[in-house]
Formats: C-alpha cells, sequence, structure tokens
C-alpha cells in the first residue's frame, strides 16, 4: 500500500509499505477513505518531537471502512464505515472506565520511555513517534486499529466523510479545550492560535453558552475564517499588543477563559522574547516555545481558567508562576478524550448546529503529502487544514 513516511526533518515521503495486518484479536483493518494533515504532525515534520524513525507512517485522523475484524470483535463488522479516534484505547483500564481515554494505561507498548520524559505515560497514538507506541499512522491506504471496538465510532450515511473526518480529532479537541474552560453565560474566551483546532475551539464556546469570543492569531486568512465562520472576534499580534488589547475589550479585567490551541512552536509578536525561545531551543536548553502559553496565563482575569490543548512535548523557560499562583487561576490541559465527546458532536453535526467542513482549504491526493506538509508549515496559499484521498 502507498503511505506517508518520515524520513527527517521537513522530510516526508509517499512509498510502498507492507499492508497491515490484524496483530490481536481485538484489532481491524480499516481501507482508509479520507485522511488529514493535522498541526500537531508539523511538530514531527519540523524536528520537535522525539523518538521519530526513518520510515515511521505518519497521520492521526482518519477514516474509513473497515475491511477485516480480529476475532473478539464484537460489534463491528466487515463494511462499516467509521472514524477513528487518534488515542488507541483499550476501554476497560482505570482511565477509560473514567472515559479519560487518552491517559489508556493498556495501549502504549512504550510507556517505559514516556515516563522517563513525563513522569507518567500517556496512551498510545497512530503515527506520532515511538514515545506513545511507535503505532503506523493514517496517512496511508490502509491502517490498523487496535480494540477497534472502543476506537472507532460508525458514521451514519448521510453524513458526508468529510463532515465525519474532524471527529477523530480536532473537532473534540476545540470542544474538549471550551468545554475546560467551565463556560458560563456572559463569559468571554480568548483562543490563542486560530489554526483548525483554534476555530473548533471558538465555535465550541459559542456552543457552550461564551457571550463573546476572541481569537489571536497573525495571519489573515486564518482571522478571516475566525470572524466569518467561527463568529470571533479578533487580534493580529503583529498590529496590536495582545495583552493591551484584551484588557481595552475586557474592560480592563481580562478574559474569563483563555485557550491555548498553539502549542510549543509558537511565534510572537515581540521580537525579543521569540528570540530568546529560538536561541534556547537551538542551545538544547529548552523544547518548547511557550509564547502563547505565557501571554494567555498573564492576560486571564483574576481567577479565571487558562485551557492547554496545543501540544508540548518537554520543558519550557520563564514560566510566570507567580502570576498564575497570586491569582488564583486553574490551569487545565490534556491530549483530548476523544470517545468521551464523539457522540454528541456527531449529533451536532447530524442536527446542523455545525458543519465542521468550514475548515478545509485544501483537497489533495495522498500523493501530494509532500507538497501538503511544505504548504501547511510555511503557512503558503492560504493553507489551514489539508484533506487527503487515498
Amino acid at each position: 500500500m502507498k503511505a506517508t513516511c518520515w524520513y527527517g526533518k521537513k522530510d516526508v515521503r509517499v512509498e510502498q509499505v507492507p499492508d497491515p495486518k490484524i496483530l490481536n484479536r481485538r484489532d481491524a483493518v480499516v481501507q482508509i477513505t479520507s485522511t488529514a494533515i493535522c498541526g500537531s504532525d508539523l511538530h514531527l515534520y519540523n524536528g520537535f518531537m522525539p523518538t521519530m524513525e526513518k520510515g515511521d507512517i505518519l497521520g492521526h485522523e482518519f477514516m474509513g471502512e473497515i475491511v477485516e475484524v480480529g476475532p473478539d470483535v464484537r460489534d463491528r463488522k466487515v463494511g462499516d464505515r467509521v472514524v477513528v479516534s487518534f488515542p488507541i484505547s483499550c476501554g476497560e483500564c482505570f482511565f477509560c472506565e473514567q472515559e479519560m481515554y487518552s491517559l489508556c494505561e493498556n495501549t502504549n507498548p512504550n510507556a517505559w520511555m514516556a515516563e522517563k520524559i513525563f513522569g507518567h505515560s500517556p496512551c498510545g497514538i497512530y503515527g506520532y513517534s515511538h514515545l506513545t507506541g511507535g503505532y503506523a499512522g493514517g496517512q496511508a491506504e490502509y491502517a490498523r486499529v487496535p480494540f477497534a471496538d472502543v476506537g472507532t465510532l460508525l458514521v451514519p450515511e448521510v453524513l458526508s466523510d468529510e463532515q465525519a473526518l474532524f471527529l477523530s480529532d480536532i473537532f473534540p479537541t476545540g470542544y474538549m479545550a471550551a468545554e475546560m474552560c467551565d463556560i458560563k453565560p456572559g463569559d468571554t474566551v480568548a483562543v490563542w492560535g486560530c489554526g483548525p483546532v483554534g476555530q473548533f475551539a471558538m465555535a465550541s464556546a459559542y456552543l457552550l453558552g461564551a457571550e463573546r469570543v476572541i481569537g489571536i492569531d497573525r495571519f489573515e486568512a486564518r482571522l478571516s475564517m475566525a470572524r466569518e465562520k467561527a463568529k470571533a472576534e479578533t487580534i493580529n499580534y503583529e498590529e496590536s499588543n495582545t495583552h493591551e488589547a484584551l484588557m481595552e475589550m475586557t474592560g480592563g479585567r481580562g478574559p474569563d477563559a483563555c485557550i491555548d490551541a498553539v502549542g510549543l512552536e509558537a511565534h510572537g509578536g515581540h521580537g525579543l522574547v521569540y528570540a530568546y525561545d529560538r536561541a534556547k531551543q537551538a542551545m538544547m536548553q529548552e523544547t518548547d516555545r511557550p509564547i502563547a502559553l505565557r501571554e494567555a496565563i498573564m492576560a486571564c482575569r483574576n481567577g479565571g481558567t487558562v485551557s492547554v490543548v496545543g501540544v508540548y512535548g518537554g520543558f519550557i523557560d520563564k514560566f510566570p508562576m507567580g502570576s498564575f499562583m497570586n491569582r488564583s487561576l486553574t490551569m487545565r490541559t490534556g491530549q483530548c478524550h476523544v470517545q468521551r465527546y464523539w457522540k454528541r458532536l456527531l449529533e451536532h453535526v447530524e442536527r446542523g448546529d455545525i458543519d465542521p467542513t468550514f475548515v478545509i482549504t485544501h483537497r489533495m491526493r495522498l500523493d501530494d503529502a509532500p507538497y501538503g506538509y511544505d504548504i501547511f508549515t510555511n503557512k503558503e496559499d492560504d493553507c489551514i487544514k489539508i484533506v487527503m484521498k487515498p
């Protein structure tokens, strides 16, 4: 089969690789009909995530048709059309029983590796380094899906692939980002990053009852999408001081909740801060650039909530702990517990409350994945979200 393979920093190739096979009794094999490049994939492409190996198959947002099932798969059958959750979860461990699926204790065979970096291990994740299990990803023609009963959602025939595909990751991730804000009527929510996850976070904040939503970015295409599709007010941080703008927009109090949908590759409108973080990274004294996170903490109102779904991989410098502690802030974070949310979000899509396809700007063949990665990472051609067809 064809698959998008990682060979080093800014080096991905579509190559012929062996077809996946059933390895465990609860596995399924899915023939992929739609897949996507996620902003998180760019952290791999740009060389920020450790434990990648040459030839690793990328991708964790995908869906398709089941073509084979293991003997212990009970709730899925050959021919089912499904979307696949990016967390690989057993459904039976301590964390899965609490619907904290991205913390599953049984799906990361390299848990020892993650424990050395994180203290404890998260779940296995498709196509996202050997730190999270070394699983083959879904930017391919086929994929093996462990624990298929838990990790797949049946897709109604009335929905297109593009309406369902983002239930694999970015729609639930954006929704969880908003839910963690504990939004109350009248709240103002600020979102750093108007990429796909940020767009869904803004739209979800309104679904959950926010009165005002403010999106922060530097690319006009993203800011326009935030205004036109997510109905947010916007700040271009290259044209305005983000903190000052937010204070002016909120009467000096600050947003009730702040969402970091950027993560470890943040840029900044203030040259010295950005230069400092880049220099620390170059000297391997800091793994991540927490510019958006610092801003979110400093801007959030006293007693407010900072929600972090932007991916971080290691260590950060200059964390404003004094601000965080003295102002009674709450921080909530996590890789998304996709299976907790996807049924309710599917109902929103079926009712027409939201059309997830609004984030798509580019459609291409799987063969064009290297080009897709290039324009996505360089923000060319107003690229915000790419969907690929194997």
